[in-house]
C-alpha cells in the first residue's frame, strides 16, 4: 500500500480523552468595548488579557485554546447568532461565578436561569456579551 504524505505536521498525542482544543472566533461592531469586556472575563479565570494583531482581531490564549473578536471578514455589521452558544470550560462553580461577575460588571447581560447546577449536573452560567453573543461558563464534575 503506497504512503501518503501530507504538508501538514502530525497532530501531537492527546494526554487524555477529556483534552481538547478549543478555537472559536465572534464578530464585534466594537472592538474597544470587547477588549474591554473579555480582557475581565479570561482575568477573572487567570488568563492574560488580549491581543491585538495587525488585522485588528483580538486573540486571547488560555488553557490550551485560542478564542478571537474581529470585525466580520465581509464588512457588514456583527450580528449573534440565532440559537448559537460560545462554551468555556471551567475549573470549578467558583470560577464560573468568578467569570459571570467579571462579565456583568464590563458590560455582559445575565440571562437565562442565575448561575448554578442544571438537572444534568454541570454547573453553567450564561451572559450576552456586549454584542448580543450568548457565553456560557461550564463547569462538569
Amino acid at each position: 500500500m503506497p504512503v501518503i504524505s501530507s504538508t501538514f505536521p502530525a497532530l501531537p498525542p492527546q494526554p487524555s480523552c477529556r483534552a481538547r482544543l478549543m478555537i472559536s472566533r465572534i464578530g464585534s461592531n466594537d472592538i474597544a468595548r470587547s477588549k474591554k469586556f473579555y480582557d475581565a472575563l479570561f482575568g477573572a479565570v487567570g488568563g492574560k488579557p488580549g491581543e491585538q494583531d495587525a488585522r485588528g482581531r483580538l486573540i486571547y490564549v488560555h488553557n490550551g485554546g485560542r478564542f478571537m473578536v474581529s470585525k466580520p471578514i465581509d464588512g457588514k455589521a456583527a450580528t449573534r447568532a440565532n440559537g448559537g452558544t460560545i462554551g468555556f470550560t471551567m475549573a470549578s462553580p467558583e470560577q464560573a461565578d468568578a467569570w459571570h461577575k467579571a462579565g456583568m460588571a464590563n458590560g455582559g447581560t445575565a440571562i437565562e436561569d442565575p448561575p448554578g447546577v442544571r438537572p444534568s449536573g454541570a454547573y453553567l452560567a450564561y451572559l450576552r456579551d456586549p454584542d448580543g453573543n450568548k457565553l456560557c461558563a461550564l463547569h462538569r464534575k
